[in-house]
This record gives C-alpha cells, structure tokens and sequence, in this order.
C-alpha cells in the first residue's frame, strides 16, 4: 500500500482540500449537524488552516480532523470535526495520533444515532480510531436548543440570587457542588487533581466564555444557605447556558428549574434568539429539567478524550 501522508494545510488550499473527501455519511455527522462548512477565519469561519489536518494518499485525502477555538485563544480547545473514508481505520489513527495538541474530541450525533445503520457505522468508525489513538470514551451528552417561541421557564421565586462578589465566592460554590457531582467532565477533574483543581477548571471555563460576569448569579435559600449557582454564557457557536449547579444538600428540591430559568430569562433578556445547553445523558434528573423548560433534544453529543492523569 502506498504511504500515507499527514500533513496541515495552507490557507489557499485550506477549504478546497479539506472538503475533498466525500461520503454519504460526511453530512450527518459531526458540524454538518449545525449547518456548519468548513472555513477559516480569514473566510469569517471558525478553523484555521494550521490547525487542520489531513492524511493523504497518493493524493488523495481519506482522513481529516479540523481543530476549533475562539478566535481569541491562542490554542486550540477542541477536536469537532473528525472524518475517516470507509475502511481506512488506519489512516485515521495515524492523524489522531499525529496531531500536536491533545485536545478532547467531541462528536456530534443526530437523535436516534443508533438505528441509523449508515450513521451508526460511522460513528463507531471514529470512535474506534479515537480509541485507537489513546483517547477513551467520557461521555455521551444530549444537546438542547432553546428558542423565544418556546417560551421563558416558569419561575417560582424559591432562591434568593445574586452576582457573586468575587472569584472565592464561585470558588466555594463550585466546591460545594463538586463535593458529589453527576457531571462526567467534573469527576474527571476531581480525579485529576481534587476538588480544588475542580473548580477553578471551571472557573477558568466561565472566564473563556463570552459573556459578562454580572450575568453569573449565586442561589441562596430564603433562609440564606449556599443553594447553587447559574452562569449564562456565550461561546463561539452563540448563547448557551455555561454551568447550573445545585449542592448535594438542597437537590430534589425544584431549585435547578429554578436556576435554568433564570439563565435561561438572562440571555433571552440580551437578545438570544438560540440558546445551547448539554447534560450527561445519565443525569435523568437534569435532563427531566431542560424538558420541562421547553428546551429540545436536537443532538448527542459523544466526547473522547486523554485518560486523566491520577496523581500517583
């Protein structure tokens, strides 16, 4: 078999190479799935050509992964775009393997992925080369959409909410919630490095977020305990809703419907015309919630990712 060749991509052949390789399945998978091509910043997209990667043979490309960040950051945050040609397992581990930033990957799936015999197929494709290639399985996430004509959430009025007046403020609400988290993403940075580490991963995450702080807000009950915290954000795709988080203590009470709502009025309040929101599909509870707030199942979402690192 001839060589296979991984290599980036220039600017001028950026888009016309990258889109190169085509199959049925391509288009229902990954950020095709949000009506999204492949462009560079320089063509008002979100990829940059250095970033992109294909594996090429004899010219032709039969494997490519696409980097995405913001355009402010100076590395890239994620792997969102990952496709192989039928029967080139191989050729796919080697781009994984030979892509210099060990960014998680996070494949996007139409609802019922599973019962698509042609979808199926190449999800597990990618999954098997990323697996292939270090990474392990995190999670599978639902994602949600938020529209006006599904109207505002309820509100009871059951928290006390208020910004936080500072960084140790969310520090010891992030904390608390950690203390027994659902969150697949948090358990692994509490694993990695404790609680702490945690929440100021965290911390660091609502800071790359587009949005401002005076949006963040912490609950207290009417008898002002520490209840939880919501933070609406923005990220490069538009509005989402950043984090919601209840302590252990107080779950089963209603009070993430209560915080979802009012991260939810917060954007709506800026203008948001979508808002994007995730949960662990094994968090039945959260998920229960974004149901009936009116937020839609519109996408799973399945995140690989490095083993964490235990301290030893």
């Amino acid at each position: 078999m001839s060589q296979t060749l991984v290599r980036a991509l220039t600017e001028p052949e950026a888009r016309t190479v990258f889109t190169s390789l085509d199959h049925p399945a391509l288009d229902r998978l990954g950020p095709p799935l949000l009506g999204r091509r492949y462009a560079t910043l320089a063509e008002g997209g979100a990829y940059r050509p250095e970033w992109t990667f294909v594996a090429e043979r004899e010219g032709r490309v039969v494997a490519r992964a696409a980097l995405r960040a913001a355009p402010q950051d100076r590395r890239p945050v994620l792997l969102d775009w990952f496709d192989l040609a039928p029967g080139e397992h191989e050729a796919g581990v080697r781009l994984l393997t030979a892509l210099p930033f060990p960014t998680p990957y996070e494949l996007l799936l139409p609802p019922g992925w599973r019962t698509d015999p042609l979808v199926h197929a190449a999800a597990e494709a990618r999954i098997a080369a990323c697996t292939a290639a270090g990474r392990e399985f995190v999670v599978e996430r639902f994602r949600y959409e938020w529209t006006p004509r599904d109207g505002l959430p309820p509100r009871t009025g059951s928290l006390v909410l208020a910004p936080p007046a500072d960084d140790e403020s969310v520090l010891g609400a992030l904390r608390e919630i950690h203390r027994d988290t659902r969150d697949a993403h948090a358990r692994r940075a509490v694993a990695a490095g404790g609680i702490e580490h945690a929440a100021r991963d965290e911390l660091d995450f609502f800071d790359w977020l587009d949005s401002a702080r005076r949006w963040w807000q912490i609950a207290y009950t009417p008898h002002g305990e520490l209840a939880g915290l919501h933070v609406p954000g923005r990220n490069p795709g538009g509005f989402a809703v950043g984090f919601i988080g209840v302590l252990p203590e107080h779950r089963g009470r209603g009070y993430s419907a209560e915080l979802l709502a009012a991260c939810t009025a917060r954007m709506a309040a800026e203008g948001a015309e979508r808002i994007a929101a995730a949960t662990d599909v094994g968090n039945t509870r959260m998920a229960k919630t974004f149901a009936r707030s009116g937020y839609r199942v519109v996408q799973h979402l399945c995140v690989l990712a490095e083993p964490v690192q235990v301290p030893g």
